[in-house]
């Protein structure tokens, strides 16, 4: 590591200073309901009863808000599987309101669907999840005994993305009656994609064609549930609303003062050797949210825990290479570098930052090249404070996490990781935390249905990964935005690079690829001596005056202190209704130091039982896409 002074680092800002930023804001596009289609489709609910428009939603709305509660904030017509002509007339004839029971099944009116769970309408669109269990759809000739989970979204914008990689088109069978419908593979899911009164719909099912043991539905018998549930949807509500005939996206704020520290490598400039089937990463300079920083305070530290010190390698192979200053090194085989078994090494706690958006990882990437990758950014806090002097190992929940932006949190008590929903007139977007102690999120009731604001503290970064002390200590961070073929993962380290110039009221630099062949020297915060460490956590050696930190603001914003019904309702009023029980993955242990490389392994070796033979179409993607799917969910289970 090279380590120079602040006046160094000034000398080396002047060379930086021709590389010039190429930061952009998203590209996303608008979409306009046909509401004169959706009125002519009603007409047959109350044909003696003709009405305008608003009036029609507005009834409309009145009546299926008591099962879906607010549903009027959508923009774009609600489809769901519920019997709404049914619904409409019992609900006539009835003394009272058919108001759903939180212990009766919803549920009636389902087409013998079990439940919606999860349902979530805002100004950019509506997100739904329901509930399907097999032995309820005995016509299938399904034999599954687990809950299937069905998503399903309408979005009043899109974000404009190439085409992912990886995925898998399908001729489409017995769904003529909606003209246009594709059949994809990507990102764990099987999709449905069509446009219905002018609006993008996706409906998408989790599906494995691996191992039975790892307890996900096979694509061929969600492709059957998915048909099914197709040919149940009816318009439930929504709001006719003028849309713009463009989406502003002004993500980018920067600072004008330059940082005299803060120096961070170009996106896609992935470690050497370390993306999948050793291919690079993507330079993706989109800034796709202005975001509050997730870590509470700075100095703040991007870079893989996989291929620096202590890290896995992530089963690409390791060998030992003896010891420096009495601690054992070894090198990672894809690069060769040699690296200390040391979590808190200066190294992991330096500048310049590291995009490892694209690094090895069996996980469905589409915007990497190899169709795989890490999904999202590793970052460390200011410091390590070691357990035990001499272990090597970092102390956990030392530092606080925030919420990024104001949103709805979707996470069942049994997920580790954690997800902020943010539903805005130009801005639809999901981010995942991950690493954090899920028995600290079920205490502070960070579950789905909670309301958060930018800047509210959600926990700590931590190093679970299905059991504590099984990862270095840092935050996993990412994001997925809707595109037409549904959520798709997208970079987020230039978010994360500006979010954290603002935190720190100071301009980073870039060191691109030419300039790093340069030598050019940059930063390192000294490290902290472990020893004389404080009980409080401060480093010694902080950042410039430039760079203080802007804290979260406590408490005292909202009381969130409310249960979410079965039926997506909450007790008191909210614009948020978030309730997604998730199906844990299966059993995977053994991940301390090389035991992630075990079972990724094992993984693999079950899948390849049911691969098709190398050279044939689908191979690659069977062999590789899959087994990474198949250890995702072992880790993370579904969301």
């Amino acid at each position: 590591m090279l380590r120079i002074g602040l006046a160094g680092l000034a000398l080396a800002a002047g060379m930086l200073a021709a590389a010039a930023q190429e930061m952009k804001s998203p590209r996303i596009t608008p979409t306009q309901a046909d509401w004169g289609a959706v009125a002519a489709d009603l007409a047959v609910l109350e044909p003696e009863k003709p009405a305008a428009m608003p009036e029609l939603m507005a009834n409309l709305n009145r009546a299926t808000g008591e099962r879906f509660s607010n549903i009027a904030a959508s923009p774009v017509p609600v489809l769901l599987p519920f019997d709404t002509a049914t619904f409409l007339r019992d609900r006539a004839g009835a003394t009272e309101p058919v108001a759903a029971s939180t212990n009766a099944p919803a549920d009636t009116y389902l087409f013998g669907f079990n439940s919606v769970p999860f349902f979530y309408p805002g100004p950019a669109g509506y997100d739904a999840v329901v509930i399907a269990r097999a032995q309820e759809m005995g016509e299938l000739g399904i034999r599954f005994a687990d809950t299937i989970y069905i998503h399903i979204g309408g979005s009043a914008l899109l974000y404009q993305l190439d085409e992912p990689a990886g995925m898998i088109g399908w001729p489409v069978h017995g769904l003529d009656e909606i003209p246009g419908i594709r059949r994809l593979y990507l990102e764990n899911y099987m999709r449905y994609t069509f446009v219905r009164y002018g609006v993008p719909y996706v409906v998408a099912i989790e599906c494995s064609d691996g191992a039975v043991r790892f307890r996900k539905i096979s694509c061929r018998d969600a492709d059957k549930v998915a048909i099914r549930f197709l040919k149940s949807l009816r318009v439930a509500g929504g709001t006719p609303q003028a849309q713009p005939e463009v989406v502003p996206a002004d993500t980018i704020e920067r600072p004008a003062e330059q940082s005299s520290v803060f120096t961070y490598r170009s996106p896609g400039d992935i470690l050497p050797g370390t993306g999948f089937r050793r291919k690079g990463g993507v330079a993706d300079y989109t800034v796709y949210s202005k975001i509050r920083f997730p870590l509470a305070d700075a100095p703040a530290f991007a870079n893989s825990q996989s291929f620096m010190n202590w890290g896995d390698c992530d089963a690409t192979g390791r060998a030992g290479a003896g010891f420096l200053d009495g601690v054992r090194t070894y090198r990672c085989r894809v690069n060769g570098q040699r690296l200390v078994l040391d979590e808190s090494a200066p190294d992991n706690y330096s500048y310049p930052w590291r995009d490892n958006f694209c690094e090895h990882r069996y996980f469905y990437v589409g915007q990497c090249p190899g169709g795989l990758g890490h999904q999202g950014q590793d970052i460390r806090p200011a410091f390590c404070k070691q357990r035990i002097q001499g272990a090597n190992r970092c102390e956990p929940y030392l530092h606080d996490v925030v919420a990024v932006r104001d949103g709805a949190v979707l996470r069942a008590p049994t997920q580790d990781a954690l997800y902020i929903v943010v539903n805005a007139p130009n801005e639809r977007i999901r981010f995942r935390y991950l690493h954090m102690f899920p028995r600290q999120f079920n205490a502070d009731g960070m579950v789905s249905g909670r309301l958060v604001h930018a800047g509210d503290i959600i926990g700590k970064v931590g190093n679970f990964f299905r059991r504590e002390r099984a990862t270095t200590y840092h935050l996993h961070f990412d994001m997925q935005v809707p595109t037409k073929y549904g959520w798709v993962f997208v970079n987020p380290y230039m978010t994360l690079v500006t979010a954290y110039e603002r935190l720190i009221r100071g301009r980073g630099q870039e060191i691109k690829e030419q300039d790093a062949r340069e030598e050019i020297p940059t930063a390192s915060i000294p490290a902290q001596p472990l020893s004389t460490a404080t009980s409080t956590g401060a480093p010694l050696a902080a950042a410039k005056p430039t760079e203080t930190a802007i804290k979260s603001p406590t408490a005292a914003v909202t009381d969130f202190n409310f249960t979410v019904r079965g039926n997506g309702r909450t007790d008191e009023p909210s614009p948020v209704k978030a309730s997604l029980p998730v199906q844990p993955g299966g059993s995977h242990g053994g991940v301390e130091r090389n035991g992630a490389r075990a079972g990724k392994q094992n993984a693999v070796r079950a899948v390849g039982r049911s691969i098709p033979r190398a050279g044939t179409r689908t191979w690659y993607i069977r062999r590789h896409l899959h087994a990474g799917y198949e250890y995702y969910q072992t880790r993370y289970g579904s969301f």
